[in-house]
């Protein structure tokens, strides 16, 4: 039986969202493309008829679960007050419900230290969507020179996804919520030095 483009396309983008989560949850090595077909309905030698490789299924997953959370943090910015974007982002990232729910979190946090140990190609396409969302950060910090910006955002996205490790690592005690509340804290503390030293008057040269 031959299926339409329409059918197919439905079904590739299907097997990508179910592995978006699964890898998420579990690893870029906790689960195989056996269980990923089974859980999209498909057989596991239907598998190369949408991927050429389990690394390409990797790259677009990853990307979709990127490009979501882009789009999420563009949406959040998009209806919050410009003065108040950044704390926005931040407070909406280290929460428990973000930390307790690794599958539709932050691709970044649950495959980073897995990621560099694969293809160039994967670390390459990795690494693309981590420069979007440091940039899409930086549009958040204003009245500060667009290097400096993108210097002070990626410092804060540093901070803030090692916070959500620590967290996870921690459970989903008091503790744990010590952690991701001294995130939020550090975060937003950097990135008002970042204004404040923008602010500042430049000493005239001789």
């Amino acid at each position: 039986m031959r299926y339409s483009r329409e059918h197919k396309q439905e079904t590739h983008a299907r097997i990508v969202r179910k592995a978006a989560v699964r890898l998420r949850e579990k690893g870029a090595h906790g689960v195989g493309v056996a269980d990923l077909m089974k859980e999209a309905g498909l057989t596991h030698g239907g598998f190369y008829a949408h991927f050429d490789s389990r690394d390409a299924l990797v790259i677009e997953a990853f990307g979709y679960a990127m490009d979501r959370s882009i789009e999420h943090w563009r949406k959040l910015a998009e209806e919050t007050p410009p003065d108040k974007r950044l704390a926005a982002i931040v407070e909406s990232y280290l929460t428990p419900a973000h930390r307790d729910d690794p599958g539709h979190g932050c691709a970044i946090t649950s495959l980073g230290a897995e990621v560099v140990r694969e293809s160039p190609k994967t670390r390459r396409a990795f690494a693309a969507k981590v420069e979007q969302l440091i940039d899409l950060m930086a549009d958040q910090i204003p009245d500060v020179p667009r290097k400096a910006a993108r210097k002070q955002a990626t410092g804060i996205l540093a901070g803030m996804m090692g916070s959500l490790v620590l967290a996870r690592i921690a459970g989903s005690g008091e503790f744990s919520d010590e952690i991701l509340q001294a995130g939020r804290e550090a975060a937003l503390g950097r990135a008002a030095l970042a204004k404040a030293a923008a602010k500042k008057p430049r000493a005239k040269s001789n």
